[in-house]
C-alpha cells in the first residue's frame, strides 16, 4: 500500500515515515500544501494522511481541491486541534476520518487498516473480483470457480492489487511503473509488459475467466465479462 504523508513538522514527519515503513507501507511525504496537492494529483497513493495546518495551503482546502479534482483516495486527517467544529469542517471537507495529536500508534495504524480496507473493497483480508479472490496476508491468487490457488511474486501481487482497488479504469504503463516500482526506481514500461505477462499466466493457471485487457495505445483493465 502506497501512503502519501503531508506533515511540515519535521521530527513528526520523520517519526510517521519510520513508523509506516516498518509496517511495510511506501511513503511518500510532503512538507507544504502545494506540493501535496501536486503529488495528490497524480492518483498515485493508496491512503492520504493530511496534516491540517500547513505552509501554502492548509488541509481543509487541500481536501476540498481533491475531491473536485474527483479524487477519492481515503484522507485521514491529523491534527493538534480537538474542537468539533474543525472535525466537522475536515469531513464536510472531503476527509474520510479524523485523527486529534497526540494519538497512539496503534490507533493510527488501525485506521489506516481501516481505510485501506475501504478503499480496496477489502473483506476479512481478501480482495475480490469476478472469479477471482487475493489473499492479502498469504500474497495467493484463488479462482472461486476453480478453487485452484497459486502464489504471486511481490510485483504480481501488487499488480492484481492495483488493478482490482482502479476497477472499472485503464490504467497506464507509466501508472503501473510508478505505483509498483516507484517514482526513484529506473524501471522501464517493457518491465510492465514483463510482470503483465507473468500475471496473466498466473490467471490462466487457476484457470480464472477474469483477464487482464490491453487497450491498445492506453493501457490495461481487469475485465471478467463471462461470469
Amino acid at each position: 500500500m502506497k501512503i502519501l504523508l503531508v506533515e511540515d513538522e519535521k521530527r513528526m514527519a520523520q517519526a510517521l515515515c519510520q513508523i509506516l515503513r516498518l509496517e511495510n507501507y511506501e511513503v511518500d511525504h510532503c512538507a507544504d500544501g502545494i506540493s501535496a496537492l501536486e503529488a495528490i494529483g497524480t492518483d498515485l497513493y493508496d491512503i492520504i494522511i493530511l496534516d491540517v495546518m500547513l505552509p501554502k495551503m492548509n488541509g481543509f482546502d487541500i481536501a476540498k481541491k481533491t475531491r473536485q479534482k474527483g479524487i477519492r483516495t481515503p484522507i485521514l486527517m491529523l491534527t493538534a486541534k480537538s474542537e468539533l467544529d474543525d472535525k466537522v469542517i475536515g469531513l464536510d471537507s472531503g476527509a474520510d476520518d479524523y485523527l486529534t495529536k497526540p494519538f497512539m500508534t496503534k490507533e493510527l495504524l488501525a485506521r489506516i487498516r481501516a481505510l485501506g480496507r475501504r478503499n480496496i473493497q477489502s473483506v476479512d483480508g481478501t480482495l475480490t473480483f469476478g472469479d477471482i479472490a487475493l489473499d492479502t496476508g498469504k500474497v495467493t491468487l484463488t479462482c472461486t470457480a476453480t478453487e485452484q490457488s497459486v502464489r504471486l511474486s511481490e510485483k504480481e501481487y501488487k499488480i492484481l492489487e492495483y488493478l482490482i482497488a482502479n476497477q472499472g479504469q485503464i490504467l497506464t504503463r507509466e501508472q503501473l511503473a510508478v505505483k509498483i516500482w516507484g517514482f526513484e526506481s529506473e524501471a522501464e514500461y517493457n518491465n510492465v509488459e514483463v510482470y503483465m505477462s507473468f500475471t496473466r499466466k498466473k490467471l490462466a493457471f487457476v484457470g480464472a475467466k477474469t483477464a487482464i485487457k490491453a487497450v491498445r495505445g492506453v493501457g490495461y483493465e481487469l475485465r471478467c465479462d463471462n461470469v
